[in-house]
């Protein structure tokens, strides 16, 4: 019986540790929820970016102005204020998601997961970060 229940303490140790690892990216919180508001805001003046390939989704969960030249020199400016602020909301994003979980340590590893769920749900013809280059999707 003992060893029985060595088994089932090792099982549900296992368990308990995957369900830790996957923690809840769905997670919802106020200032997670605000967050998402924000950025789709943001989306209807980044979409036109996107699309003209001035802007790229980064393989690091960030945003980048890829191409300036794509960007007219009037604005520019608020093209990089654009990529600045989505930033700094994805950073925020995924230390909220990570904090909400109860575990802060896991900001790089939600980080991870969205840069590769915003690659996989780019739209065709978007700009994307693939092993260190940038490559139309």
């Amino acid at each position: 019986m003992t060893k029985f229940r060595g088994w089932i303490a090792v099982l549900l140790l296992g368990f308990a540790g995957l369900v830790l690892a996957q923690g809840n990216i769905e997670i919802d919180t106020p200032a997670i929820a605000a967050l998402k508001q924000s950025m789709q805001q943001r989306h209807a003046k980044l979409a036109p970016l996107y699309a003209s390939g001035a802007v790229g989704l980064a393989a690091d969960g960030n945003v980048a102005l890829r191409d300036a030249s794509g960007v007219p020199l009037a604005q520019r400016g608020q093209a990089n204020a654009l990529v600045a602020a989505e930033n700094a909301d994805r950073a925020a994003l995924y230390r909220e998601i990570a904090r909400a979980n109860g575990h802060p340590e896991w900001e790089a590893d939600v980080r991870a997961t969205f840069a590769r769920r915003w690659i996989d749900r780019a739209q065709p013809g978007w700009w994307i970060q693939r092993d260190g280059n940038w490559v139309r999707k």
